[in-house]
C-alpha cells in the first residue's frame, strides 16, 4: 500500500484535526486565558439539565439532546466602606 492510501484513510475519520488546526485551538485557549480577568466572579451556583431522546429516521438512527445549564452569578462585592443600597459615606 502507498503512504498515500494511508493518509487519505486517515482523514476519512472526522475526529482526527490537521496541524494547523490543532495549533489553532492551542493559541485559542492561550488567548482566552490572557484575556480573561481572574478577579471575575465565578458562577456561586450552576446546575445542568441533560434530556436525550434517539429516534429511528429515514436515515438511520439519531440522538437528540437537550443541555440546560442555569447559572447564579452574584454581583461583585462593593469597595469597602460602602454598604448596599447607599451611596459612599459622606457623599450626601
Amino acid at each position: 500500500s502507498s503512504s498515500t492510501g494511508v493518509c487519505v484513510a486517515a482523514m476519512d475519520n472526522p475526529n482526527d484535526k490537521s496541524t494547523m488546526r490543532a495549533l489553532g485551538e492551542f493559541f485559542g485557549h492561550v488567548i482566552k486565558g490572557v484575556k480573561t480577568d481572574p478577579a471575575k466572579p465565578a458562577a456561586a451556583a450552576s446546575r445542568t439539565h441533560v434530556e436525550e431522546e434517539t429516534r429511528d429516521t429515514p436515515m438511520g438512527r439519531v440522538v437528540l439532546r437537550r443541555t440546560i445549564i442555569e447559572e447564579v452569578v452574584l454581583p461583585p462585592a462593593p469597595p469597602t466602606g460602602e454598604v448596599p443600597g447607599q451611596g459612599r459615606p459622606g457623599a450626601e
